[in-house]
């Protein structure tokens, strides 16, 4: 892995590519992507992340930067089903597990049609570019694999880059260089 200054520097060459928008992957794959990077990087990658984000709003590009932060996802969904408090008063009776849990099954985030699947789909544009991050901060209530693998069954016109906070050497995800996050085997590895 190179430094991550030239990383993200190869980052904005490859997403204004024509190949990467039009979402051509190799062997007409969908354009899925991880961004991998050291956890300790975290605030660097959230602080280029966002200076691209806001530099795609404020360019004549077509092609805009959407960023899916899956923490504040599930924050928001929470919120609105006035479960916030519920969960708070959840983990203090029967611990985070529990909670973690019974937050995990009632957003479906093990289907398609859960409840970030359907977020990401409603709020994406037909000409965008996907940027989720937010993996460490809901571990382990929302996995990164389980987002990807159902998300892939439901978007395939736009590419789609996640940004990984350890490491992926293209079919293993590995979190705080530990606890593997099962395997994904239909992103390519970014830069």
């Amino acid at each position: 892995m190179g430094k991550i200054e030239e990383r993200f520097d190869l980052l904005k060459q490859k997403i204004n590519s024509p190949k990467f928008r039009e979402n051509r992957g190799l062997g007409n794959e969908v354009g899925y992507y991880i961004f991998d990077y050291p956890a300790e990087k975290e605030l660097y990658v959230r602080e280029q992340v966002d200076r691209m984000y806001k530099q795609s709003v404020s360019s004549s590009d077509e092609y805009k930067i959407i960023v899916f932060d899956l923490y504040d996802i599930m924050i928001e969904i929470l919120d609105n089903k006035k479960y916030l408090e519920k969960c708070y008063a959840m983990e203090k009776k029967n611990g985070f597990e529990k909670v973690s849990r019974a937050v995990s099954n009632m957003m479906k985030v093990n289907s398609t049609d859960g409840m970030i699947v359907h977020y990401i789909q409603e709020h994406t544009p037909e000409k965008a570019i996907i940027f989720i991050t937010g993996i460490g901060k809901c571990y382990p209530i929302i996995r990164s694999h389980t987002v990807l693998n159902n998300l892939h069954l439901v978007i395939d016109n736009v590419p789609v880059v996640l940004f990984y906070p350890g490491s992926y050497d293209g079919q293993e995800l590995v979190l705080f260089d530990e606890i593997k996050d099962d395997n994904y085997y239909r992103a390519f590895r970014l830069v």
